[in-house]
């Protein structure tokens, strides 16, 4: 797995010796920056997947500094400061930081501040089971948020899988539950119907492939 990259700007070689010692030891890939306006000219060339920018620079303040990141990137940014009065705390996240640590302060709590916002930023994917959702009030089903055209076996068929995913149904037990009562009911009539559902999820989506044939047991629809 490919080691996330934190910048760090911070013009106190000890205070970052020690902050790099730390995030290198929790797994991370450290660049070190001592003033504010490099780290902005590689900011051109490249992003880091979190910044970590102290308040007190020698070239330009950290608030400025994260005003101008801010134009550039989204990535997740705190701040380290010897301030820790509320307004400089307030002034911080609201201009765009998502945390601010107050010196001192221990290394390995920065570490794990660190990890928590990286989680809570990364883009949540979209759960398959939304992109197939029933109305059964409209007697609908929609892929993708459009309603699929559906005839009403089609339809009936789609529902009974969905409303138990990963389940293996026979063709005796879909044509029980589906084509009960009705005179259609050819052996091949279930395999027909699966066919025409999956070319219309693919009209949609030509990648999907959430109906499954289980080889000599039957079909199942897979959300996950």
């Amino acid at each position: 797995m490919q080691k996330r990259v934190i910048w760090l700007v911070e013009d106190e070689a000890s205070i970052a010796d020690t902050l790099i010692y730390a995030l290198q030891t929790d797994g991370f890939e450290v660049e070190w920056f001592p003033l504010g306006q490099p780290m902005l000219a590689r900011l051109e060339q490249t992003q880091p997947d979190f910044l970590i920018l102290d308040v007190g620079l020698p070239d330009i303040s950290g608030f400025e500094l994260c005003k101008q990141v801010r134009t550039r990137c989204d990535r997740p940014l705190m701040f380290l400061t010897a301030r820790s009065e509320e307004i400089d705390r307030l002034i911080g996240l609201e201009i765009g930081a998502d945390d601010y640590v107050a010196k001192p302060f221990s290394p390995r709590e920065v570490c794990a501040r660190v990890r928590v916002i990286l989680r809570r930023s990364q883009p949540v994917a979209p759960q398959p089971s939304l992109l197939l959702v029933l109305d059964e009030e409209r007697a609908r089903i929609c892929f993708h948020g459009q309603a699929l055209a559906l005839t009403r076996y089609e339809y009936l068929l789609l529902k009974t899988l969905m409303q138990a995913p990963g389940r293996v149904y026979s063709r005796q037990q879909l044509m029980d539950l589906v084509w009960c009562g009705a005179e259609e009911s050819l052996d091949r009539t279930v395999d027909t119907h699966i066919k025409t559902l999956r070319a219309k999820l693919r009209e949609r989506d030509p990648a999907t492939s959430l109906i499954l044939t289980h080889r000599g047991l039957g079909y199942s629809l897979e959300l996950a």
